[in-house]
């Protein structure tokens, strides 16, 4: 009668009572019971609370963040459409090509931009820069035969010697120089020499480059200019000046990067192949022993992280996550979704033998009964 039958049996429209059993019945009131005694009782939000605690211990934690790390790793590895690369690739071009230029305009407008860096650049390399012997005989060669090669010195000088200009030397010869070279400048004066070389020049080139290089060789401008570049060091220069020069390259920088330094950086941005660089990086990542070396004790951080959260929030959480999870109706839905057949079954297995005893001492029961009225009508 507890159980069976499990359904209703009807005589023509009318309902036999005691049909069905008495649990298949009420089965809906009964698994409204048992989940307010399993929620009421067994899990409390302290059980709960206790439960998460035991199940977020910091070594499962760590183990479980060290599982996902290796998983995304593994993840990476196996990316054939290299959608990793891509997304870095636009991580990249946006941080370095939008955002840095943006930031780096703002900050320009500060006097002490980049103030440090720059001071330390200066102090550190330009001024101890200088020149080794073989660099400074390489700059000078290149200096003589792309900067001033002799067709170069023709060609200025034959700019430079204009009528007018020859006419303020002759005339500025003749006024400020005394005693003998007075006389050689009033009597010969130098218009004629200027003007027979400028001549010289335009009408004889290869001479004039023959005459140039031949004079090249013999005041030894090679060995002059290489002395001289080899001696060129800043530390030369008095400490006043080192100091202005310092400034005014800082200001240059500064003001060029406020005004240019947008424009160079997105340029530089849009001509990098960003995708290539992410797939590089990715490829390098992924062989790093220090990448791998280092999940362990990422982990770890992150579970100490994890865990002082959870000392501080732990109770929040949980009274934010039952309401979600709706345990008591799961348990409701399931004992309602459960046949009487399996319940009938699962009761059984839990208290067989209860059940057994309440048929047997019914049966000793109704015998006692059963003999007492014998006894009875036997007297009367």
């Amino acid at each position: 009668m507890l159980f069976r039958p499990y359904r209703a049996i009807y005589i023509g429209k009318q309902q036999l009572p005691f049909t069905p059993g008495l649990i298949p019945r009420n089965q809906e009131r009964l698994a409204k019971r048992v989940s307010d005694t399993i929620m009421g009782s067994l899990l409390t939000p302290a059980e709960l609370q206790n439960l998460a605690r035991r199940l977020l211990q910091t070594e499962r934690v760590q183990g479980a963040i060290l599982w996902l790390l290796q998983l995304a790793l593994d993840q990476v590895q196996a990316d054939k459409e290299q959608k990793t690369a891509k997304i870095l690739a636009g991580i990249l071009r946006d941080l370095l090509g939008q955002s840095l230029p943006r930031l780096i305009k703002v900050l320009a407008r500060r006097e002490n931009f980049l103030e440090p860096q720059l001071n330390q650049i200066f102090d550190q390399i330009l001024l101890d820069f200088q020149l080794s012997e073989q660099q400074a005989t390489q700059l000078a060669d290149w200096l003589l035969k792309v900067v001033l090669p002799p067709d170069v010195v023709r060609l200025a000088l034959v700019d430079f010697l204009t009528d007018r200009n020859i006419q303020v030397i002759d005339e500025g010869f003749r006024e400020k120089t005394s005693g003998t070279y007075w006389v050689v400048a009033n009597l010969f004066g130098l218009r004629n020499s200027l003007t027979r070389l400028r001549t010289f020049c335009l009408d004889e080139k290869e001479a004039t480059n023959t005459r140039l290089t031949e004079l090249y060789a013999s005041l030894s401008i090679r060995e002059r200019l290489k002395e001289w570049l080899q001696n060129l060091s800043l530390q030369n220069l008095p400490v006043s000046t080192v100091r202005q020069l310092r400034k005014t390259i800082r200001d240059s920088i500064r003001s060029y990067v406020q005004t240019r330094g947008t424009e160079l950086i997105e340029g530089l941005s849009s001509s990098v192949d960003w995708e290539a660089i992410a797939t590089l990086t990715i490829s390098r990542l992924r062989n790093s022993p220090v990448v791998n070396s280092s999940l362990e004790v990422v982990s770890k951080e992150l579970a100490l992280i994890l865990e002082r959260y959870l000392e501080r929030d732990l109770e929040n959480i949980v009274a934010q996550v039952i309401p979600i999870l709706n345990i008591d109706q799961v348990i409701i839905d399931r004992v309602k979704a459960t046949s009487a057949a399996d319940l009938e079954a699962a009761i059984q297995g839990i208290v067989k033998s209860e059940l057994q005893g309440i048929v047997n001492l019914g049966g000793i029961l109704g015998f006692v009964v059963g003999l007492l009225q014998t006894v009875v009508l036997v007297l009367r």
